[in-house]
């Protein structure tokens, strides 16, 4: 026996509404953009690097948790300019807010050099740290070469080797050439 007509268009209605989904879902899918792979660095990996390093040095007077936490990896190996050695761990409990009579101190980059090793997912940065400082109407500057090594993992670059190195007085002149 023969099923009625009606209950064949309610089923045929279905089929056709459920195929429209998935067509509809299929094309949603399609249109949206893919997700870049988050293990390797992408075609702006440079800019990428250069950014990130500008902006962590125009926030770096501050004790900006987040900023350094975001800057540094968790295994980062610091050589600071006076040679001591510093883990993410110091340096973020060295993070204290300035007091009412501290300099006023800016950085910011100079000849900066970036080697990118996208094979390996690493860009070495080379840079003159310039920090202006203004303690209470006197302004002094002092230079520094940095060099370090960012790391691109999690999706993200992250400094997992820094060294720091003064330029003395004298070296100003011939540093900048």
């Amino acid at each position: 026996m023969k099923p009625p007509k009606q209950s064949r268009i309610p089923q045929a209605v279905a089929m056709i509404l459920l195929a429209s989904a998935l067509a509809a879902s299929n094309a949603g899918a399609q249109a949206k953009p893919v997700s870049a792979d988050q293990s390797k660095p992408g075609a702006t990996a440079e800019a990428d690097v250069r950014k990130l390093l500008n902006e962590f040095l125009a926030g770096a007077q501050q004790p900006d948790v987040k900023l350094y936490d975001r800057f540094f990896a968790d295994d980062v190996v610091y050589t600071g300019s006076s040679s001591g050695m510093q883990t993410k761990y110091s340096i973020m409990k060295s993070l204290v807010p300035p007091k009412e009579h501290d300099p006023i101190v800016m950085f910011r980059a100079e000849d900066v050099i970036v080697h990118m090793y996208p094979e390996n997912n690493i860009a070495i940065v080379a840079f003159r740290l310039v920090m202006d400082s203004d303690d209470h109407g006197t302004v002094s500057t002092s230079f520094y070469r940095n060099t370090g090594t960012f790391l691109f993992h999690n999706g993200r670059w992250q400094v997992i080797a820094w060294q720091a190195t003064p330029v003395p007085p004298m070296a100003k002149q011939k540093d900048s050439k």
